[in-house]
C-alpha cells in the first residue's frame, strides 16, 4: 500500500491533494493541520473503515494558551477488501517545537498505546508531523524500546528557515515492512509531503507498550 502525508499548513495546500492522489496513485492520504484537526482519505474500492477515532494527548503550552486543536491523532480501523485483512492507518500531528522533546515523547508514547487498543495485535501505521528535527536517533530507539519502528524520508521534509531545517514527518509502524519513505516537491506548505511505500507483514507482532505516566 502506499500512503501520503501531507502538512497542509493551515489548509493553504488543500487544493494539491488531488494533484497528489492522480499523480502517486495512493491507497491512504494523512493530511494533519496545527488548527481545525486531522482528516485521513482512503480507497472505497481497496478498503472498507471499521472504526475511526479522533484522540486527545497531552497538552503543550502552546495548545493550552492558543486552543490549536484539541485532537493531535486520527486513528482508522481498514479492512482489505480483497484480502479480508484489517490494518490500522492513523494521522498524528505532534506539539510544536516551543514544547519540549520528552512532551512529544510522552504524544508519541500515548498515541501507539491507542492505536493498539482500537485494534491488538493488528499492523499500524502511523504517518504525520512529529516536530522532532534533532536527537531522531534517541527518538528511534525509545520507539523501538516499545516495539515498533521509525523511519525517516530519504530527504528532509521542512526547510522553510534555516535554523529549523530537517526530517520532521516521520512513519511510525509495527507489522509492516517499510519499503520506502520519499519526500515529494514542495507546495504551497511549508512542509513537503512524503510517501511511504508499506506492506503488512503476514504475522504482525503485537506490542507490548507501557500506560503513558
Amino acid at each position: 500500500m502506499k500512503v501520503i502525508s501531507y502538512n497542509l499548513r493551515k489548509h493553504r495546500a488543500a487544493g494539491e491533494l488531488a494533484s497528489l492522489a492522480d499523480r502517486h496513485d495512493p491507497d491512504v492520504e494523512a493530511t494533519a493541520r496545527n488548527r481545525l484537526g486531522l482528516a485521513v482519505y482512503y480507497r472505497e474500492n481497496t478498503y472498507r473503515a471499521l472504526d475511526v477515532r479522533a484522540m486527545r494527548l497531552k497538552k503543550s503550552l502552546h495548545d493550552r494558551v492558543l486552543k490549536p486543536a484539541e485532537e493531535r491523532l486520527l486513528g482508522v480501523v481498514l479492512r482489505d477488501i480483497d484480502h479480508g485483512r484489517e490494518l490500522i492507518v492513523a494521522s498524528f500531528h505532534a506539539a510544536p517545537l516551543t514544547a519540549l522533546n520528552s512532551l512529544r515523547r510522552h504524544q508519541i508514547r500515548t498515541a501507539l498505546v491507542e492505536l493498539e487498543q482500537m485494534g491488538p495485535g493488528l499492523p499500524a501505521l502511523m504517518v504525520g508531523d512529529y516536530n522532532y528535527p534533532v536527537f531522531k536517533e534517541a527518538l528511534g530507539q525509545k520507539v523501538r524500546e516499545q516495539g515498533y519502528e521509525l523511519n525517516l524520508s530519504d530527504a528532509r521534509t521542512y526547510t522553510r528557515y534555516r535554523f529549523f531545517r530537517g526530517h520532521y514527518d516521520f512513519a511510525t509502524s509495527v507489522g509492516f515492512d517499510i519499503e520506502r519513505v520519499r519526500t515529494l516537491p514542495q507546495g504551497r506548505s511549508d512542509h513537503k509531503p512524503i510517501l511511504v511505500t508499506a506492506t503488512p507483514s503476514a504475522v504482525p507482532m503485537s506490542p507490548t507498550l507501557p500506560a503513558p505516566a
